[in-house]
């Protein structure tokens, strides 16, 4: 039988000939077959005997993962790793030196799911009341943005898809009378979400000059749309997400801002204020619980910056 450097060998000449795979994955291959030898070679026998390769078995692969993951390596690096290693182990099948591929049915750790982020309260006040020198017509439109998706925690395409009016066709409207938000949000669900008195005032501005756009003049926005760019079409979610980012510059908050960024806030500031989980779910529109859980952590996080700085003893040696 072939030595492992001779199967190894001929493997990464199969993937780059045969499978036409790019230089720079290639040399990822072999990194990853250098790692599969080197675990074979402590777990032999002997020191100067190394596992042959063909015999190595599920519970060497998982014993690799530990080592692995306990070591620091991250949970993407570990799937990546054995996604290298199962395409070896299927192409020795094919050659019909393996009767079985240990890594099929090993899975890399699960990755921690990151927390969402979200500004701080200061912080989020602070951009929310941030006046920029952009004109009347922008800025009232751009504060009323940063107003809508602060206050009610709107996602960006539920924000570029309201129109001024309620109809057959609106995706959704604000109603001012009734101080609420009707959007079309995920899996097309239809929800309604307060809308706050700062919301409503920027609204009530950005209606006043939303028709006279800079350089047309009254009648200048045609579309049924809420928030129109100066050519009098529907802003879209890209428009926004590249003011939002301007404006976060010029207001010179810790971190550029986005729109979710503010849905993630607003999510944040009302469990913060009234720990209700369940309403914070149905303000977000979220179908399962657990997606709202998230940001019990970062209300843990608020918590527990709270702590170390009024409380006596935390800092105690």
């Amino acid at each position: 039988m072939a030595s492992d450097a001779d199967l190894v060998t001929r493997y990464l000449e199969y993937v780059r000939v045969e499978k036409r795979l790019a230089a720079r994955t290639v040399d990822l291959y072999a990194l990853d077959l250098a790692k599969l030898q080197s675990y074979a070679q402590g777990t032999g026998r002997t020191a100067q005997a190394a596992l042959p390769l063909c015999e190595v078995g599920h519970h060497h692969i998982r014993r690799w993962i530990a080592a692995m993951h306990s070591g620091g390596r991250s949970a993407r690096g570990i799937a990546l790793i054995l996604s290298g290693w199962r395409g070896f182990y299927a192409w020795l099948g094919r050659q019909g030196l393996v009767a079985s591929n240990p890594v099929q049915d090993v899975r890399a750790p699960k990755a921690a799911k990151p927390l969402p982020k979200a500004l701080g309260v200061d912080d989020a006040v602070q951009f929310a009341d941030f006046r920029s020198e952009d004109g009347a017509w922008l800025e009232a439109r751009d504060v009323a943005i940063v107003e809508l998706l602060y206050g009610s925690g709107l996602r960006v395409g539920e924000l570029v898809g309201l129109d001024v009016q309620a109809s057959a066709l609106a995706k959704g409207w604000v109603d001012l009378q009734d101080a609420q938000a009707h959007v079309l949000g995920k899996g097309s669900k239809r929800r309604s979400v307060p809308v706050g008195s700062a919301a409503l005032a920027a609204l009530h501005r950005w209606l006043a000059l939303r028709g006279s756009p800079p350089g047309r003049g009254a009648g200048g926005a045609d579309s049924p749309a809420l928030f129109t760019g100066r050519n009098g079409t529907r802003l879209t979610a890209q428009s926004v997400w590249q003011r939002l980012q301007r404006r976060s510059l010029l207001a010179n908050t810790s971190t550029p801002v986005h729109p979710h960024m503010l849905r993630h806030s607003f999510a944040s500031h009302v469990l913060q204020s009234s720990s209700d989980l369940r309403g914070v779910q149905e303000l977000l529109g979220h179908a399962n619980i657990s997606t709202t859980q998230v940001y019990t952590r970062l209300d843990f996080q608020h918590l527990s910056r709270a702590y170390d700085a009024a409380h006596p003893r935390a800092k105690a040696k």
